[in-house]
């Protein structure tokens, strides 16, 4: 076998291997779930203690 065929079969091989990992890359990360988006109100993640804590610090309305 010459060497251009030797070198065609690994570059061939190569892309196989790669385009396999490729798919198994993209099967994981489709397998974690939907993809949500990040949330903009951040109020639900403060806790009723702490919330308390910064109404005493922020000036009241009106």
């Amino acid at each position: 076998m010459d060497r251009q065929k030797f070198v065609a079969i690994v570059t061939g091989a190569i892309a196989v291997l790669l385009s396999i990992a490729y798919l198994l890359i993209v099967q994981l990360l489709d397998f974690r779930g939907e993809m949500l988006p990040a949330p903009t109100d951040l109020s639900s993640l403060v806790t009723p203690p702490i919330a308390f804590t910064l109404s005493l610090f922020t000036p009241a309305a009106g």
